[in-house]
């Protein structure tokens, strides 16, 4: 498996790009980290972060900060093969420039992902925001699409090491950026394998029916002799 964090790895974390100022919207970065929301367990993967008070739609939540590095200390140090399943902190502003939220990052690192999300990145003059894009309750999670992004086919094993738990109707099962073409070709494959496998198993036991077949005749037919010998004496 290639390094997630190649060039395009978390390109489209970022959904929409600005420049200038918030449009008049409260920014909770500067705000005394008077946070709405709280970081507490997630069941869509580790911590996650859950409104404490009304959020309402457009309104900015929080700053994505942490250390700025470049692609190449971000290939360096960083390697999903060392892992059992996919975790970063890593955002990727361009090619460039990532910020690794896990040096000097905030909360903002544990928001999580979802297909339906309920919150977006926004790149505002290579800063990184979390605004709402729908109203959120409080008690409600956070999330917004990763989209991560790789330069590779899209496999099986890709899906299975980024997946996704968000557990919502429009779940594309990854958090990876695929298209619908990719996950209809994915699964019409993942449906020949299962019938093929089936096929096997249904002809692997035709096969050990008509051997225990043969077996059950002869012994009727050895049983059905000796009742007619008894019979006779």
């Amino acid at each position: 498996m290639k390094k997630t964090q190649s060039r395009n790895s978390s390109n489209g974390k970022s959904k929409s790009k600005r420049n200038g100022g918030s449009d008049g919207i409260a920014d909770a970065s500067r705000n005394g980290h008077n946070y709405p929301f709280e970081v507490k367990s997630s069941g869509i993967q580790g911590k996650g972060g859950f409104a404490i008070r009304r959020i309402r739609k457009g309104q900015r939540i929080i700053e994505y900060t942490g250390k700025r590095i470049t692609q190449e200390e971000v290939d360096a140090m960083f390697d999903d093969r060392d892992q059992d399943r996919h975790h970063t902190f890593l955002f990727s502003i361009d090619e460039n420039t990532t910020i690794d939220a896990s040096r000097g990052g905030n909360e903002a690192r544990f928001i999580n992902h979802s297909c339906d999300p309920n919150c977006e990145a926004v790149d505002e003059d290579g800063r990184i925001y979390i605004e709402a894009i729908k109203n959120i309750q409080p008690g409600v999670e956070l999330t917004y699409d990763y989209n991560f992004e790789l330069d590779e086919p899209y496999t099986k094993e890709l899906r299975d090491f980024y997946l996704c738990r968000c557990g919502t109707r429009k779940c594309r099962g990854t958090i990876l950026a695929v298209s619908p073409s990719q996950l209809r070709k994915l699964k019409k494959q993942e449906e020949r394998e299962a019938r093929a496998k089936a096929a096997r198993r249904a002809k692997r036991n035709g096969r050990g029916a008509a051997g225990r077949g043969k077996a059950d005749s002869k012994g009727r037919s050895q049983n059905k002799r000796r009742t007619k010998s008894r019979s006779g004496r």
